[in-house]
């Protein structure tokens, strides 16, 4: 995305008081379903609706009362997830990247946070009583990790939603690092891979 910067860790961190931070995460967990009894679902992934009408991760604003990045999104996490949050904690090895903007002076860091498919489910149906649910949060969305007959529904038709600033990005770049997609998935649907 254009004037966003990828940054390392230490990097960000090093960014003077003027720079403020949010944190994000993408939550999956396996999942041996079948769509139609046919089409292998293979992981969950969780998106959320935004109050803007994009879609993005769970997580926000990390303030100075936080004692680190992932103190504040896991704060974040149980404010818009609600408390089945407080089954999991995302940790400073679930880190995955740190993207800086000029405008707002403003550096997101990304976290993807493995659960069980238990755990999963259990935060779709807490999330409706969550603190900022109807507020900041209008929903929760699974991501659809298949391609249609069609070869546009699923996620095809799912990346052509609105997406706040380079969600649709780390998404893509979390899918294939991770390896959700079955081999080939990137060409398949007619974008590059992510770097």
């Amino acid at each position: 995305m254009a004037g966003i910067r990828r940054l390392q860790l230490a990097e960000a961190l090093q960014l003077g008081p003027g720079w403020r931070h949010a944190c994000h995460a993408l939550l999956y967990a396996p999942d041996p379903g079948l769509l139609f009894g046919r089409i292998p679902l293979r992981y969950a992934v969780l998106m959320q609706m935004r109050f803007d009408g994009r879609l993005g991760f769970p997580g926000g604003f990390v303030d100075l009362r936080d004692h680190s990045l992932e103190d504040g999104l896991n704060r974040e996490l149980d404010e818009e997830l609600g408390e089945a949050a407080a089954a999991f904690r995302v940790e400073r090895a679930d880190y995955r990247s740190s993207h800086a903007g000029s405008r707002p002076r403003v550096v997101v860091h990304f976290y993807t946070k493995c659960l069980t498919l238990e755990q999963l489910t259990a935060v779709e149906r807490g999330a409706p009583r969550a603190r900022d649910h109807g507020v900041e949060v209008l929903g929760l969305v699974r991501v659809p990790l298949y391609t249609l007959r069609d070869g546009v529904g699923g996620l095809p038709a799912f990346l052509e939603n609105a997406f706040i600033g380079n969600a649709r990005e780390q998404l893509l770049e979390a899918l294939q690092n991770l390896g959700l997609l079955e081999p080939g998935s990137f060409a398949r649907l007619k974008i590059s891979a992510p770097p």
